[in-house]
């Protein structure tokens, strides 16, 4: 009797998790064929880069994802530093980074900005300091509008944040994990960047932004 109870919870168990897959692939929002910009910030550096708040600059790192130079923000002073990338605006994107939370005591965060106009914008962000991986939306302060549940990302180590945004629809990744599903309408379109929040030092690397719809 008891091996059969566990049998069934173990087959239970699977269904659940082959469910979740099936959503997963399901509903994953994807991008029809369209243009893609890469920035490794080996060439070019923050060159046509817009910086809004922060100290942002290029450094050689023996860790870097790819070629030898990462961005760095390295202000601890400010509430939130952001960074805006060259290109768009965009409606529907698909955005990646590699970030390296070095410190910070207060927050040990990075994060995608996206659809980001005249100071509003839209943030997906992770924290080292904290089991949470959120996506905000910023209209003279910041406001909640999606939370889930997740191990820290660590400190010293690279990760990948990823959002997908196609019309109301966002979706948001940690670690190649779709953790966010939301929608919001409330911005429409506007270009891309990177945020880091208070004494966050922060590196990133290998930024990539899949369009289909530029305004």
């Amino acid at each position: 009797m008891r091996s059969s109870t566990a049998f069934l919870l173990v087959v239970g168990f699977i269904l659940l998790l082959d469910d979740r897959t099936t959503w997963a692939q399901k509903y994953e929002l994807k991008l029809s064929d369209g243009r893609v910009e890469r920035f490794d910030f080996e060439q070019k550096g923050i060159e046509g880069w817009k910086t809004v708040d922060g100290r942002w600059s290029v450094e050689e790192a023996k860790d870097a994802p790819s070629g030898k130079k990462v961005l760095v923000q390295r202000a601890v002073e400010n509430q939130f530093n952001v960074i805006v990338a060259p290109g768009g605006p965009y409606t529907d994107a698909d955005v990646s980074i590699r970030f390296k939370p070095i410190s910070g005591r207060e927050d040990a965060s990075g994060g995608i900005v996206f659809r980001f106009s005249e100071g509003k914008y839209y943030v997906v962000r992770a924290n080292a300091l904290e089991n949470n991986f959120r996506l905000y939306y910023y209209d003279n302060g910041r406001r909640q509008l999606a939370t889930a549940a997740v191990q820290p990302p660590a400190l010293g180590q690279w990760h990948t944040l990823r959002i997908a945004a196609v019309g109301d629809h966002i979706q948001a990744y940690l670690n190649g994990r779709l953790l966010l599903d939301h929608r919001d309408s409330r911005f429409k379109a506007g270009q891309i960047g990177l945020w880091t929040k208070s004494d966050s030092v922060t590196a990133f690397d290998d930024l990539e932004i899949k369009s289909n719809k530029p305004q």
